[in-house]
């Protein structure tokens, strides 16, 4: 558990944002071409107010009952709102209704099933969902997303769904007290959308990459992370 310094929320927002700023320097990146995402998950709608206020527009919940209480008290750009929430966790697809009312993103597509579920509701809502397909790079049993090798043949099966954008991918990288053990999974995943993308495929648009959090996101961003995710150095040790 990696717990956060003894200031306040907005110290450690700032201080994010210089390490983001020094990885991108370090890796020749525009700092534009990064964004941060901090999981509130398990931390109340005020923790979400308290960094609003002190600047942070981006969101990430893994239940998606956290994410329609606090979207509802703050609503995101999808519902006319200020800030951006982003859907990060494992969703069953009798939750895809609540996911599509409340998220601006979402991380976490891993099947076909799920994404014929979603461009149902989305159609019903009339709405496009953005998504990242989730890839489980490290091949790890507990981790939810599609191997590698089945990657593209979900972009092809997409296909025909009209309300669903695919922007990139996601990966949760193996956990590691050291960085570095993970940094050929997040090269790895960076390889697997620059070959999918040269695929030349009209319905995907494979820009993002939402990969790193709290304890590898310097390296991730080095490896050409456009979304990191990040709580407990935000937000603070979770009990």
């Amino acid at each position: 558990m990696i717990n956060a310094p003894p200031h306040t929320l907005a110290d450690r927002l700032e201080q994010l944002q210089e390490r983001i700023t020094r990885a991108c320097q370090r890796a020749g990146r525009d700092r534009k071409e990064v964004t941060l995402v901090g999981v509130s998950k398990t931390f109340p709608a005020e923790a979400v107010s308290e960094a609003f206020e002190a600047g942070l527009r981006d969101f990430g919940e893994n239940k998606v009952q956290e994410l329609v209480a606090k979207a509802s008290l703050r609503p995101g750009e999808r519902n006319g709102g200020h800030c951006r929430w982003h859907m990060i966790g494992h969703l069953q697809r009798n939750k895809a209704k609540e996911v599509i009312a409340h998220a601006d993103l979402f991380h976490a597509l891993d099947s076909l099933r799920l994404a014929k579920e979603l461009d149902k509701r989305a159609a019903q809502q009339g709405r496009m969902l953005p998504c990242l397909v989730q890839v489980n790079v490290s091949n790890e049993d507990t981790k939810f997303g599609l191997l590698p090798r089945q990657v593209g043949g979900l972009l092809d099966q997409l296909a025909p769904f009209k309300n669903l954008k695919v922007l990139g991918l996601m990966t949760l990288a193996s956990p590691s007290d050291n960085p570095e053990r993970v940094r050929p999974e997040f090269q790895q995943l960076r390889r697997l959308l620059e070959d999918e993308d040269k695929q030349g495929r009209s319905h995907v648009f494979l820009r993002h990459l939402s990969m790193g959090m709290s304890g590898d996101f310097e390296v991730a961003i080095e490896e050409g992370a456009t979304l990191i995710r990040v709580g407990s150095l935000l937000f603070g040790a979770r009990s």
